[in-house]
């Protein structure tokens, strides 16, 4: 538990403006009626609301998808709101069945959660001002809790509940298995918003059924009075650490701030028999890499955040053209209207366009490159330097961009081309046919991969680009031969 660093009084925009800023890439706010209205309380009592997003450290990497409400967690800072940061280091043990057809095949070890959510907190720093956030791990409660107390908040929610969740609902149709665990996910979600006393969550829409669950257990008294005893075990746990004599004084001062983010939330929980009920604002799932399934670690079609620059730029570039207006629309902060007049012209330039924002927000300088606007006819992030508008791009971006243009966009030579040693017995008078060459070299995996690689066009050879015209083409296979299959994947012959 850390408590906010800024405890000042915040000033607060238009609710009018908030809320134009808070609907940019957002699919749904549940109920809508009542966020206006949260708004307005929040503006006339001076009080930040306090919006939570919960992450499960289930992979050592933070991904584009996770940024989506983590950018919209930072506008609701911009806007004078707390953030609230729960790290699921117990959600993670069971792993969300959100969007799932079967349980995880594989469920992951303290151990495992641990280790990645070391870097998390790093990763999320670079989109969240860490500096005015509270953070949470929900194994501070879930870790201590009793068996007794685990019935009584799973006697809160009935299995009809469970299954109007559209997953759990489509497995049971199908009679396909739905494990017990599985089924506590959402609870714990739920009772994660009670213990913070969260007004907004923000999340995807596929997690609709547990935002609003988390709306009926803030509700509940008995859910409330658990949560209360659960913030009062862990207050009297830190006094207790507060009190022996070998603590250094970064830990005291550690302690100290856990302590008075309890008593905190202790006193929060404690002001009225039921809290305000929060509200859900979700944005559109992020698809990953092959357009289709949601961006996640499990399904390796990610994106990481802090992935380097090239590798970045070569993911970005390789997803769908049908899926770059929603990238744009909820990963950079170019207007809508300047996004429709990019897609209008070429697509890679737009994917480009689109790489280099994404990129310089995770990879900036130290002092980012201006460029006059005139230079650059593209609209997007500007800054006001000496009274002209300047885009701003990091170097690290732009020489990406210039990297894969040269590499794989354009007509040079990659500079990392892989060796792949052939057996000069093998090779049958100095040659090899086509469909052996790109299998054996094991840029294709089959015969019948090569032969549709062959009849695209994609299969080439040496540093000209040569096109392998047929299947059965006599191939002259000299040491130092570079080889094709597609613009991704190639490799040198050594013999």
């Amino acid at each position: 538990l850390f408590a906010p660093a800024n405890s000042l009084m915040p000033s607060f925009p238009s609710v009018d403006e908030q809320l134009k800023l808070i609907a940019r890439g957002i699919e749904k706010i549940v109920p809508a009626e009542e966020l206006r209205k949260k708004l307005q309380h929040s503006r006339d009592t001076g009080t930040p609301l306090r919006i939570k997003y919960g992450i499960d450290p289930t992979g050592i990497d933070v991904h584009l998808g996770h940024t989506v409400p983590l950018r919209k967690m930072r506008q609701f800072q911009e806007l004078g709101h707390q953030a609230v940061i729960i790290i699921g280091n117990y959600t993670a043990l069971v792993g969300d069945p959100s969007g799932r057809d079967e349980a995880r095949s594989k469920r992951l070890t303290e151990a495992d959660v641990e280790t990645n959510a070391t870097t998390y907190l790093t990763q999320v720093g670079k989109v969240v001002d860490m500096s005015r956030a509270e953070v949470h791990r929900n194994g501070d409660w879930f870790g201590k809790m009793s068996f007794a107390d685990v019935l009584t908040l799973c006697g809160r929610v009935t299995v009809a509940q469970l299954l109007t969740r559209e997953d759990f609902a489509k497995r049971y149709r199908e009679e396909k298995a739905i494990f017990l665990h599985e089924c506590l996910y959402p609870v714990m979600q739920a009772f994660d918003s009670v213990c913070i006393a969260a007004d907004i969550e923000l999340g995807g829409t596929e997690q609709l059924y547990s935002f609003m669950l988390a709306r009926e257990l803030q509700a509940d008294s008995v859910a409330l009075d658990l949560a209360k005893r659960r913030m009062k075990s862990i207050r009297e746990s830190v006094r207790r650490k507060l009190k022996s004599s070998e603590l250094g004084v970064p830990e005291q001062r550690q302690l100290k701030s856990e302590e008075s983010a309890a008593s905190a939330l202790m006193s929060r929980l404690s002001t009225n028999a039921r809290l305000n009920q929060q509200i859900a604002v979700m944005s559109p799932i992020l698809v990953g890499l092959d357009g289709v399934r949601r961006m996640g670690k499990s399904l390796g079609n990610y994106i990481g955040i802090s992935e380097a620059p090239y590798e970045m730029m070569k993911k970005i570039m390789q997803i769908p053209d049908d899926v770059m207006k929603t990238y744009f629309e909820l990963l950079t902060e170019i207007p809508l209207d300047h996004v429709d007049r990019l897609l209008s012209g070429h697509p890679k330039e737009a994917k480009i366009r689109l790489a280099r924002e994404i990129i310089s927000q995770y990879h900036p300088d130290s002092e980012p490159v201006t460029v006059n606007r005139s230079l650059y006819a593209e609209p997007g992030a500007y800054d006001i330097v000496g009274g002209e508008a300047k885009l701003i791009v990091s170097r690290q971006a732009i020489e990406a961009a210039a990297r894969w243009q040269s590499e794989i966009g354009g007509e040079g030579l990659p500079t990392d081309i892989p060796e792949v040693i052939l057996s000069r017995d093998m090779v049958q008078n100095g040659t090899l046919t086509a469909l052996k060459l790109l299998t054996s070299l094991n840029l294709c995996t089959s015969n019948g991969e090569a032969r549709r690689l062959i009849d695209g066009g994609g299969a080439k050879l040496g540093e000209d680009k040569t096109t392998i015209t047929s299947h059965d083409q006599a191939i002259q296979v000299t040491d130092g031969l570079l080889v094709w299959a597609g613009k991704k994947k190639y490799c040198r012959v050594r013999l």
